[in-house]
Order: structure tokens, then sequence, then C-alpha cells
């Protein structure tokens, strides 16, 4: 075997060369290795993993695993906000009819034993009390623009839900009429906001106790 220029190598003369090769590959190599390592933290990383005996990516997933098998902090059950309590709007609805009108009073009270005048008299108060009250928080007015006993044409598509047609109705739209209720309307609508607890959820109003008398 042909080795330097001009020279033969015999068998062993010729392993011991190739060893030799192998070694000086091995430091060229290991030289390359090291600075690669130095200069470049994923290869340092599969380096690390190598020499420990362990295929790349394996460390990785043992860290995962025990991340995963690792308890988390037990978190504190969230306190519980209590709910607003809502009144209904009726309720607020007669509860200021009442507090400013006597409405409730009204209605619930036994009328058998008064004479006329004596109602009469009371009613003209209430009428104009809830009148006030109902003018401050819906401010009323007609539905349609037009008197009662006016004729009215009723045109194509109308709302129906603003003219409710009433006798003896044929046919489709247009109609014509005479207006005999104009109907009312809502132009606002500005109730009191309510503040209290659930059990005065349905109380329209309060019971009343005179304390300090004889």
């Amino acid at each position: 075997m042909r080795g330097l220029p001009g020279q033969y190598l015999c068998e062993s003369e010729y392993s011991k060369f190739r060893r030799y090769v192998r070694q000086i590959m091995a430091i060229w190599d290991a030289i390359r290795i090291f600075f690669a390592t130095l200069f470049d933290r994923e290869t340092a990383r599969r380096v690390r993993e190598l020499l420990e005996k362990r295929r790349p990516g394996e460390a990785q997933q043992e860290v995962q695993s025990a991340v995963a098998a690792t308890p988390k902090p037990a978190v504190p059950p969230l306190k519980r906000v209590p709910e607003k309590v809502v009144k209904s709007e009726a309720l607020i609805l007669l509860e200021t009819l009442q507090r400013e009108a006597r409405f409730v009073d009204f209605i619930k009270e036994d009328l058998s034993g008064y004479s006329d005048a004596q109602i009469g008299a009371a009613v003209r108060d209430i009428h104009r009390d809830c009148a006030a009250v109902l003018e401050r928080l819906f401010a009323i007015r007609p539905a349609i623009d037009a008197p009662e006993g006016t004729e009215y044409l009723v045109p194509d598509g109308f709302d129906t839900g603003r003219i409710r047609l009433v006798g003896n109705v044929h046919g489709g739209p247009p109609y014509r009429g005479r207006v005999t209720h104009h109907g009312w309307e809502a132009t606002e609508c500005r109730l009191p906001v309510w503040t209290g607890t659930e059990t005065s959820l349905r109380i329209i109003a309060p019971a009343e106790i005179e304390v300090g008398g004889a």
C-alpha cells in the first residue's frame, strides 16, 4: 500500500496510519464541538443530552412531564357577589302613586259607608295628585293628533299598536272613520330608582308606627 510519495506501507503500518487519521479527525471534531457549544445554545443542549446518554429531545420531554406532574397550587374559590335586588317597575309605580296620591288607600277603602258627596270630595284630591304623578313620570300625550269625534283617515300600512279599528271593518286600508278615542302615549318614562332589601321587594307602602305617645 502506498503511503507518503515514493513509499509503500505494509498492512500493520497502514492500520496505524488509519488510526492516526481518525485521532486527528476526532481532535478536529472536538475543537469544532467546543466552539459550537460555546456560541450556540441549542447545540450545547444537544451535546449535553448526548453526553448524558439521552436521545435529543428526551430531556426536554422529561422536564415537561415533571412540570405537568407537579401539583398546581389550589386556587381559592371566588367569593360569590350577591345579585342586586331589582324591584318590579309596576310595583315602583304603585309605590309612587300611593306615596304621593294615596291611590292604594283609596282603592282598598270600603266606600259603602260614605255618601256620594264624601266620595266625590276624596276623588277630586286623588285625581289631582295621580295626574301630577303620571305627568311627571310619563308626560302622557294623545297617541294621534286628532280630537275625539272628528273624521280620521287610517293610511295603508298603519301601526296596529297605535291605531285599533273597531266597528264594522271590511276590506283593506286605507280606512275612513271617526275617532272614538285618541289613545294615550307615554312620551317619557322616568320611574324613581328604588333601593331596598330583598325583604321589602314587594312593599308598596311601609307600615307606619307612631311611638312616644301616651
